[in-house]
């Protein structure tokens, strides 16, 4: 078995470089590794890459032997938690089924829509255990069609040899049910895995708000939140991309369920200043940018978030509801918060907090990797 010592231990999956001490000669790229500890003792087991920005991609910090079988028992229990204690096939036939380092399969991302499992590759010993993982895969969930996706970039650091496997199809579309409501997931224009599984609870919890009210929806993507809320009974809902082709993806899912949306092409920054100079206001109004901190140093990410909180909730009527999201794990629950909070303040209002959630529970949180709680989404009324 291949050998990695550590100079420093850390429970965090992921190993920096600078914390990786003598490797045995036979520990190739994607090699399952015994990992010793600082005392010359056996401090866990890891996936070795000495091309990743994350060399070492620790499985298990216990001493007990890891081989390749233990990969696929952790497939067999991600279905258990989804499958038999969540009962998720109850209310979608679509949700995430394997969450990378949280369920214990570094560098994999797997989401069920319908018959269709949509994978994300990111690192090069998930691309090389692909073959024997897929069929444990379909198995274990009750798909029966494959896509794989590569990042381009990541390929090139991690050293995965190609952008395309021989087991992902050429799927274009697939219609999904999620609590009654039909979308459209688009595997060609979509990101990430082609939909975003992780806010399916929120999406229903908005809908139920909305019945009534006028409902905006800044940044909206495929029109998730659109869509329930104009379902839910929203006297009104106006939804905001800057993406073109998101926006053409939420019209179908409108259509798809007779939801009556208006949707806007703009620059959600942009618009939302020229609404503040108009005296526009909203009884709902939800901010879900994608992805905006790429990092701990990165301020202008930190700054995005600060901006569009500021403008957004300008938009909100007093006493009406503002829910706000962060989907980057570099930003941390408590700091998020903190700049909500703090820019309301600036503008003079106070937040009366009625809910803080993430993911669903399709998406595990690992106590060693904080990182996995990705997604936060701020509940409050407007005061």
């Amino acid at each position: 078995m291949p050998t990695v010592t550590l100079k420093y231990l850390s429970f965090h999956p992921s190993i920096w470089p600078r914390m990786i001490g003598e490797v045995s000669r036979d520990a190739m790229p994607g090699s399952l590794v015994e990992v010793f500890g600082t005392q010359g003792t056996t401090f866990g087991w890891g996936l070795w890459n000495p091309m990743a920005r994350m060399p070492l991609r620790m499985v298990s910090h216990r001493p007990e032997p890891v081989d390749e079988s233990f990969f696929l028992d952790a497939i067999r229990n991600a279905a258990k938690l989804r499958k038999e204690i969540f009962h998720l096939d109850d209310e979608t036939d679509s949700y995430r089924c394997i969450h990378a380092d949280a369920d214990f399969l570094p560098g994999l991302v797997a989401d069920k829509f319908a018959d269709v499992m949509s994978l994300e590759v990111t690192t090069l010993a998930a691309w090389q255990r692909l073959d024997s993982w897929l069929p444990v895969i379909h198995e274990s969930f009750g798909t029966k069609r494959t896509v794989i996706r590569v990042d381009a970039q990541l390929a090139k650091i991690e050293g995965i040899p190609s952008l395309t496997h021989p087991a992902s199809e050429n799927i274009r579309t697939v219609k999904i049910k999620e609590h009654g409501v039909t979308f459209e997931v688009d595997f060609q224009e979509g990101h990430k895995t082609g939909f975003f599984c992780d806010q399916r609870d929120n999406r229903k919890r908005f809908g139920e708000l909305a019945k009534g009210r006028d409902v905006l929806d800044l940044c909206c993507y495929t029109g998730g939140f659109s869509v329930n809320a104009a379902l839910a009974g929203a006297n009104e809902v106006t939804a905001v991309d800057l993406d073109e082709t998101a926006i053409a993806m939420a019209k179908r899912n409108a259509n798809l369920n007779g939801a009556r949306v208006k949707f806007t092409h703009a620059d959600a920054f942009t618009w939302i200043r020229t609404m503040i100079e108009n005296g526009r206001q909203w009884d709902l109004v939800i901010a879900d940018p994608p992805k905006f901190i790429f990092g701990q140093e990165d301020e202008a990410g930190f700054g995005k978030y600060n901006d569009l909180n500021k403008l957004a909730v300008q938009l909100v009527k007093p006493g009406g509801i503002f829910v706000t999201c962060s989907c980057s794990g570099q930003l941390h629950a408590d700091a998020f918060e903190k700049i909500v909070v703090g820019v309301s303040h600036r503008q003079s209002k106070r937040l009366q907090f009625i809910g803080r959630t993430g993911a669903g529970p399709d998406h595990p949180e690992l106590s060693n990797y904080p990182e996995s709680r990705y997604l936060k989404v701020l509940w409050s009324r407007v005061m």
